[in-house]
């Protein structure tokens, strides 16, 4: 049985079908795969939705009429793709490939009565795995149907996009997630988002740690010495999959104004930065100098220059 927290009238509108393919948009861990899921289980379940979680298909682990499509992240050589990317060959049949291809698997029948595709962030497909999916998008099976996931509309291509219908997908409230946890670390670090807060449940030690670099890398502003030190440890922090910056944005909120904001204009190029494949080393080095700076002037009294 999938477990869906909020998203009540997003659920409503898809039990109804009103087309064979969606545009899901929404912060990471919001429930957007979450919800996918249950839609693909909701059309093959012999009731119809919501999914009984009896029947033969709802009882099914790994359902053979969904497939999940994300970005690969290493090259055909086997080394790290310095951009993640879906490729051609994972939506139209290539010959070479070693799996099937989205299309391939579209062309056959449903083991129960709909097929599923997810492509995960959609908004990396390649310009030729996005033209082959194009005509899958204009000319679908009856039986199948296709849900894009990414952030934002406009991050996909148009030609993508207005042929799905778009769906968008906010934050839980809080009470809601209350009635999983009363963990406020965990609940502050979720933002809303139920996948953070259950990830967070599960690695609280990592959890703790994040919060803790944050903690020292700030309080390490005022001090040249141990600031690099406390920059690789946030940069170390960060890759091991939870984001310090959570807890830095939201210690910045005792900051006055002015300082508050150019600091978060900071986070937010770094964040652009490293999805743009900038080194990580430059972009954490040129975050602490600019926050040094902010910090400085705000012990000051100066105004925050730009």
């Amino acid at each position: 049985m999938i477990e869906v927290i909020g998203h009540e009238q997003q659920r409503r509108l898809l039990a109804a079908k009103p087309a064979q393919s969606y545009l899901f948009v929404g912060p990471e861990g919001v429930g957007r795969r979450t919800v996918a899921r249950w839609f693909a289980y909701g059309l093959n379940c012999e009731r119809g939705f919501p999914p009984c979680g009896e029947c033969a298909s709802c009882r099914l682990e790994k359902h053979p009429d969904y497939l999940e499509i994300s970005p690969r992240t290493t090259t055909r050589s086997g080394q790290t793709a310095r951009r993640p990317q879906i490729r051609l060959e994972q939506i139209a049949p290539r010959e070479g490939s070693e799996e099937p291809s989205l299309i391939e698997w579209m062309q056959t029948a449903p083991r129960f009565k709909a097929k599923v595709a997810v492509i995960d962030s959609a908004h990396l497909l390649g310009e030729q795995a996005a033209n082959a999916l194009l005509k899958l998008l204009e000319e679908p099976p009856s039986y199948g149907y296709v849900v894009l996931i990414a952030p934002v509309r406009e991050a996909v291509l148009p030609t993508l996009a207005s042929r799905s219908l778009t769906i968008g997908f906010g934050p839980a409230p809080m009470n809601e997630l209350r009635r999983i946890t009363s963990d406020e670390a965990a609940l502050g670090y979720s933002e809303g988002a139920v996948g953070r807060l259950l990830k967070a449940l599960a690695e609280p030690e990592k959890l703790r740690a994040a919060e803790d670099a944050a903690v020292a890398w700030l309080e390490a502003l005022g001090d040249p010495a141990a600031l690099l030190a406390q920059t690789r440890r946030l940069e170390q922090t960060s890759g091991e999959g939870f984001d310090p910056w959570v807890f830095v944005a939201r210690r910045l909120e005792s900051w006055p104004a002015a300082y508050r904001l150019a600091a978060l204009e900071e986070l937010q190029r770094l964040r652009e930065e490293l999805s743009a494949y900038v080194s990580a080393e430059l972009a954490y080095t040129r975050l602490a100098l600019a926050m040094r700076r902010i910090y400085a002037e705000m012990r000051s009294g100066s105004p925050v220059s730009r």
